[in-house]
């Protein structure tokens, strides 16, 4: 079972996001970064921001969940302050399915 073909799609302007409830005690989260013609500095760079923020507003506030964060070829541009409203954002919408 896949959580691509089980779990509730949340979206945002520049992200989107698929959740699925799970029986382990925790949160695991991966975060997907596509090439999009971007070098792998600026990819990495991209990868290291979402985590980070995930971290930060999204895992303390969840247990039991899976969550795989994906980011469009427009986050390349964002500044990490939009990025952290895009996460808040996906955060809220997480919020209300799981409750």
């Amino acid at each position: 079972m896949t959580i691509k073909g089980v779990g509730k799609r949340l979206r945002t302007e520049h992200l989107s996001a698929r959740a699925a409830s799970s029986l382990l005690p925790y949160c695991r989260v991966a975060v997907i970064v596509g090439k999009y013609g971007h070098s792998a500095v600026e990819r990495n760079k991209l990868r290291r921001r979402l985590r980070e923020l995930v971290r930060l507003h999204v895992i303390p506030d969840f247990t039991g969940i899976d969550l795989v964060l994906y980011a469009g070829s427009s986050a390349y541009g964002l500044e990490f302050e939009k990025l952290a409203g895009e996460a808040i954002s996906i955060k809220a919408q997480l919020t209300s399915v799981v409750q």
